[in-house]
This record gives structure tokens, C-alpha cells and sequence, in this order.
């Protein structure tokens, strides 16, 4: 696949492939087109190429950035229900998704703006598994949250990538992050792109290639 905006070219001639109930890890630099990938996946830009998903597959995505202003006058609830009513789905199905992202009852029913960063990203998180998503598409799902907020959300969407049998896409700045959940890893610059396994993505070498400086990260033991 490839995106063009005029004469120029952000992805050009990309192809790779994200196994069922897989994890995918899109790296790179600012501006190497990881969001643009994204929304040309779920189809918000156009794309040359061709896009294969798997037949009558359901994507649930988590943009980088909510065009919603924070001070706007509604709630969590209000929020998830509206999404509930495209979907065709049900009080239940709220009550089902909040549970399963760990938002409490108290909490959805406070206005947006009251609410944390890891509470408000917690929040898109169950708006996108309204409709039981098959494919989880997540652009920087921490970005604005504390250091432990951060760690919390990475377990989260771990785990319901275990329990819910989800496939699930993520761009992330955190290599360490990246090295522990990814089963694969994408990464994006302007001139190249490379895929496959942490380990063999991640090394010294290719990362000072792809970043265009030294990358270090840490890889936990465990």
C-alpha cells in the first residue's frame, strides 16, 4: 500500500501482514506516517494498493487524538451510550465494556473533563470494543498519561487481548513496551520500513538507522 498527500508520498510501496490474535507494533520517528497508516487501515484516507482484512472483520480504534474538547458538557455514559446506539447495542453492552476496562460506575457518570488522563484514555478504550471488535487499532493509547498510568493501560490492553481474542495494532514511542508486548514489530521512516519479530527489529543498529540517532531501551528479564 502507499498514501500520497499531492506530490508528496508518506508510505510508499508498504506490505506486511498481522496474524489473528497477534500484536503489532508500529515504531518510528515523528512524521514517518504511523498514523497515517492507521487511518488509511480503517479507511479515513485514501490509499493506494490494496488492504486485505480478514472477511466480515470488526476494528475497533483508538485515535492519537479525539477531536472532542474536554470541557464539553457530558459524561462517560453519555458518551459510550452514543457510540452503544451506532453500534445497535445496549445499556448491557455499556455496562459490559466499563467493567471490562476497569471504569467504575461512579466515574463514567462524571463529565470528560473531570476525569484523568488514564480514566479518559480507559474511556476510548471501551468505546472501541463496543460492537466486539475482532482487531484493536491503538495510536499512542498512553499518550498524556503518568508513568503508572502508563504501565496500567499496558496491562490492560494485554489482557483483553488474551481474554477478549483480540488482534491488536499499536503505535508506541516506548520500546521497552514494545519488546515485551509485540509479537511483531513495524517500523516507519520517511525512506524505509522494516518488519518482524522484536528481536530482530529491535537491535542498536537498525533503530540508530531508522531514528537517525542512538536508541537505547531496557528490556526487562522478565
Amino acid at each position: 500500500m502507499s498514501v500520497r498527500f499531492g506530490e508528496i508520498e508518506v508510505l510508499s510501496d508498504l506490505s506486511f501482514n498481522v496474524m489473528k490474535g497477534s500484536s503489532l507494533a508500529v515504531i518510528g520517528p515523528n512524521g514517518a506516517g504511523k498514523t497515517v497508516l492507521f487511518r488509511a487501515l480503517i479507511g479515513s484516507l485514501p490509499s493506494g494498493g490494496t488492504i486485505r482484512w480478514a472477511p466480515d472483520v470488526r476494528i475497533g480504534y483508538v485515535p492519537q487524538k479525539l477531536d472532542l474538547e474536554r470541557d464539553v458538557p457530558i459524561t462517560g455514559m453519555d458518551f459510550l451510550q452514543a457510540r452503544s446506539k451506532v453500534t445497535r447495542g445496549s445499556d448491557t453492552d455499556v455496562s459490559r465494556v466499563l467493567d471490562l476496562v476497569g471504569v467504575s460506575r461512579q466515574a463514567s457518570e462524571s463529565t470528560i473533563g473531570t476525569l484523568s488522563g488514564g480514566q479518559f484514555q480507559r474511556l476510548l478504550v471501551a468505546f472501541a470494543l463496543l460492537g466486539n471488535p475482532a482487531v484493536l487499532l491503538l495510536d499512542e493509547p498512553t499518550a498524556g498519561v503518568d508513568e503508572p498510568g502508563q504501565k496500567q493501560l499496558n496491562e490492560l490492553v494485554h489482557r483483553l487481548q488474551e481474554e477478549q481474542n483480540l488482534t491488536v495494532l499499536f503505535v508506541s514511542h516506548e520500546l521497552t513496551v514494545v519488546y515485551q508486548y509485540a509479537t511483531n514489530v513495524l517500523c516507519l521512516n520517511r525512506s524505509r520500513a522494516c518488519f518482524g519479530p522484536p528481536r530482530k527489529i529491535l537491535t542498536p543498529d537498525l533503530l540508530s538507522e531508522i531514528y537517525g540517532t542512538p536508541v537505547k531501551f531496557h528490556v526487562h528479564d522478565d
